[in-house]
């Protein structure tokens, strides 16, 4: 029987659990702060949400972030993934399964409870090993509630990813030096390295606008890109997108499929999706979300379907951050365009620039290149 291919029809999935024991100051994603009462009917809500598949559907990878999953107790962790091990049953040669979490919500149960339904990739919210940067970015957790959650989670789970942030408010290249140095001490297989973000709205950024916090200067924010890079590939790992880095066989399945504009499912509050051509994004809220669902009420709050040159560049946007590129026969087929073409316009700078390179079969962003990431990508859109 013919499949579809897999930027059509699904082999990965994602699923929210926006429950949190703390709302951090930089945070803006769909997150359930003092909510606990609802855990349960969040579950309910979710598995009715899954039941709406028809049928299970096999998935190569799938990944429960949130919010902090590992906040839910190991009976709550249990029941979620009894309906997700019902819908989204995993399928391939190394199905991948991530759980998203912080350093204090881990304990024994709910890593035996996590094992036994196939979770074999934790990713550790650590952002920082020193105490004052974990404060400037309002974390709660401590430095010593780190090692714990290594060692148990190394018990029964075998891959390990840790979350750094860089660029916080006062912080210099020398605590980031030796926020790297730690965590290379843990031997961690993945590591995902993002300057800090103001987003609208969060207390952070209202901070910054306050100017009650100071920033890290630009230069400083590239200078600790920098030492990322260095740092972390002379220790042997894979810089394969422009924030992450994996030991050789150890890059995120999940990431790779989201990278590369593949199809995915998405449940819960605030959950995205992309099947056969149309995105679809549920309602933040989880209360709605809730409400909703247990209604028997659709908890879609925004649909489109994409213009074929649309998708093009959207696929192109999302590739180019890899470290592999975009290989041009792979982008003809997947869109029915000619990415050279697309880009006629645009590409004769970027790579007088140094900020691109053709190496014959792909498009690749040069060293100097990712640096700049975001405003190449917001270059080249503007030939759409």
């Amino acid at each position: 029987m013919l499949t579809a291919p897999s930027w059509l029809d699904p082999r990965t999935a994602y699923v929210h659990v926006p429950f949190c024991g703390h709302h951090c100051g930089y945070c803006d994603f769909a997150v359930a702060a003092g909510q606990d009462h609802l855990v349960e009917l969040y579950l309910d809500a979710l598995d009715l949400e899954l039941r709406t598949l028809g049928t299970p559907r096999p998935v190569e990878s799938l990944f429960v972030g949130g919010g902090t999953p590992t906040y839910l107790t190991a009976g709550q962790l249990d029941r979620l993934f009894n309906s997700l091990d019902r819908w989204l049953p995993r399928t391939g040669d190394r199905p991948e399964v991530s759980v998203e979490s912080t350093p204090e919500s881990w304990t024994a149960d709910k890593v035996r409870v996590l094992a036994a339904h196939g979770v074999n990739r934790a990713s550790i919210g650590v952002q920082s090993f020193q105490p004052h940067l974990l404060a400037a970015l309002d974390r709660r957790h401590g430095v010593e509630q780190i090692p714990h959650a290594v060692e148990i989670v190394r018990r029964e789970i075998p891959a390990l990813s840790f979350d750094l942030i860089f660029a916080s408010p006062g912080q210099t290249l020398a605590d980031w030096h030796a926020d790297l140095a730690t965590a290379l001490s843990y031997a961690p297989d993945h590591l995902s390295t993002y300057g800090l973000t103001y987003e609208t709205g969060t207390p952070l950024w209202k901070a910054r606008r306050k100017k009650t916090l100071t920033p890290v200067t630009e230069d400083d924010e590239a200078a600790m890109y920098a030492a990322a890079i260095d740092t972390l590939t002379g220790h042997g790992f894979e810089h394969y997108e422009v924030s992450n880095f994996a030991r050789p066989g150890q890059r995120s399945l999940h990431n790779q499929r989201y990278w590369a504009n593949d199809a995915y499912y998405g449940f819960g509050t605030g959950a995205a999706r992309y099947v056969h051509g149309s995105r679809e994004s549920n309602v933040r809220d989880t209360a709605v979300y809730i409400r909703r669902v247990l209604a028997g009420e659709d908890p879609t709050f925004q649909r489109e379907s994409l213009a074929p040159r649309d998708r093009a560049f959207e696929t192109m946007a999302v590739q180019l951050r890899r470290a592999d590129g975009i290989d041009y026969a792979d982008f003809q087929t997947r869109t029915g365009f000619d990415l050279r073409e697309l880009l006629a316009q645009q590409l004769p700078m970027h790579f007088r620039e140094n900020l691109l390179t053709d190496n014959g079969t792909s498009l690749v962003l040069t060293p100097a290149g990712k640096f700049v990431a975001d405003g190449v990508i917001e270059d080249l859109l503007k030939a759409n």
